[in-house]
C-alpha cells in the first residue's frame, strides 16, 4: 500500500482536520469532525442532510455548501456515519424550516438516518427523507438498487428548491423529480485499497475490467477483457435506456464521472462516445458535467449518468449556481 497517510486508523479524522484547515466556510459541530456542516445557515430555509462514508469524494461532504447541501455525517471509510451524528448535524443546520435527509440506499446508512430523525421528531425538529438509487444493474428492483453518482441531479435540484426557499415538501418533491428521472451505470478498471485494510478489496487481472461494480467492490454482471469507450457507452446506454425509455426530442443531462484514477482524458473520450449515442437516437442533451462526482478512492473507472429534464422548472434548478470547497458551477 502506497498512501500520503500518518496512520491508517487516522485516514479519515486526519483528512477532515486539513479541510477545515484549508476552508473557513465549512465547520464542525457538537466537538466531532465528523459532523461536518456549513458555517452559517440561513434562517427559514430547509436544510439539507446527507452522509456516507469516506472515500467517496467529492461525494458526500464535497456537496456541503452554497446553493446545496447544508450538513454530512462522515464515516469511516466505505462506512456509515453514526445516527447520533446525523442528529447532531441536525440540531446545528436545522433553521426553522426541517430538515431533508438526502443519502444513498446503503443498510448502514438508512437505519442510522432513520434513527437521527425519530431523535429530531422528540425535539420538534421535522424531517423528510429520501435516498438515491439510481444504479440500475445492482437490482432489477427500483426500491433495492445502489445509490451512486447519479444523487448529483438530486443534490442540484433540491439545493436549489431549498435555496429559493421552497418548503420541506416542495425540496422533497424536487429531490424526487431528479430521482425519478436519474439512472445511472459503472464499470471498474481496477480495485481501490481500503487504508485500514492494506490490500484491494477484489481482483481484476491485466486486461480484465468489471461491468456494474459498485463503488465499495460490490459485484457487477460480468468480468472480462476491458472493452472500447464506444461499447461502454452503448452498453450502459443500452441498460439505461431499457429501464427509462426517452423518446426522441426528449433533452437530457448526462453525467461522466471517473472512480478515483482515471484520466479526465479518458472522461471525455467516453463522453464524445455517449453523445454520438444520443444524438443518433435523436435525444438532445441539455447539459454535460465531466469529471469526478463519486470516487471510490483510487478505482480506475467510470459511471455513466442520464438524468431526463422535466420542464423549465428542472432546468432552472441544475443551472442554478453553487459554490463549495470542492465544487463550483457558475
Amino acid at each position: 500500500m502506497k498512501k500520503i497517510i500518518n496512520a491508517p486508523e487516522a485516514y479519515t479524522d486526519d483528512m477532515l482536520q486539513g479541510i477545515y484547515a484549508a476552508h473557513s466556510q465549512v465547520k464542525y459541530a457538537a466537538d466531532d469532525l465528523r459532523c461536518y456542516c456549513v458555517a452559517e445557515k440561513k434562517p427559514g430555509k430547509v436544510a439539507i442532510i446527507t452522509g456516507g462514508g469516506t472515500g467517496h469524494l467529492p461525494l458526500f461532504l464535497g456537496y456541503v455548501g452554497e446553493g446545496l447541501l447544508d450538513g454530512c455525517g462522515v464515516g469511516s471509510v466505505f462506512q456509515s456515519p453514526s445516527a447520533e451524528q446525523i442528529y447532531n448535524i441536525s440540531k446545528e443546520v436545522e433553521a426553522g424550516a426541517g430538515v431533508l435527509y438526502l443519502y444513498g440506499n446503503y443498510t448502514g446508512d438508512i437505519m442510522n438516518f432513520d434513527m437521527a430523525a425519530e431523535m429530531c421528531d422528540m425535539d420538534d425538529i421535522p424531517t423528510r427523507s429520501i435516498v438515491g438509487a439510481d444504479d440500475v444493474i445492482s437490482n432489477a428492483d427500483p426500491a433495492t438498487r445502489r445509490g451512486v453518482a447519479g444523487i448529483f441531479f438530486m443534490y442540484k435540484c433540491a439545493g436549489a428548491k431549498a435555496a429559493q426557499m421552497g418548503t420541506l415538501d416542495e425540496v422533497l418533491a424536487a429531490a424526487q423529480l431528479a430521482k425519478d428521472n436519474t439512472r445511472t451505470v459503472g464499470f471498474a478498471l481496477t480495485p481501490c485499497i481500503i487504508p485500514e485494510v492494506g490490500h484491494s478489496n477484489f481482483t481484476l487481472a491485466d486486461g480484465e475490467m468489471a461491468m456494474g461494480m459498485g463503488i465499495h467492490g460490490e459485484p457487477g454482471v460480468w468480468t472480462g477483457p476491458i472493452k472500447t469507450a464506444d461499447e461502454l457507452a452503448q452498453e450502459s446506454l443500452d441498460a439505461i435506456l431499457k429501464d427509462m425509455p426517452i423518446a426522441a426530442g426528449e433533452e437530457v443531462c448526462v453525467l461522466i464521472n471517473g472512480l478515483g484514477a482515471t484520466s479526465i482524458e479518458e472522461l471525455y473520450i467516453l463522453s464524445g462516445s455517449v453523445r454520438k449515442l444520443l444524438d443518433g437516437k435523436g435525444i438532445k442533451t441539455y447539459r454535460t458535467f465531466v469529471g469526478e462526482y463519486a470516487t471510490s478512492m483510487e478505482m480506475a473507472g467510470a459511471s455513466i449518468s442520464i438524468c431526463k429534464m422535466s420542464g423549465d422548472e428542472m432546468k432552472q434548478w441544475i443551472d442554478m449556481p453553487v459554490h463549495t470547497p470542492f465544487y463550483t458551477q457558475v
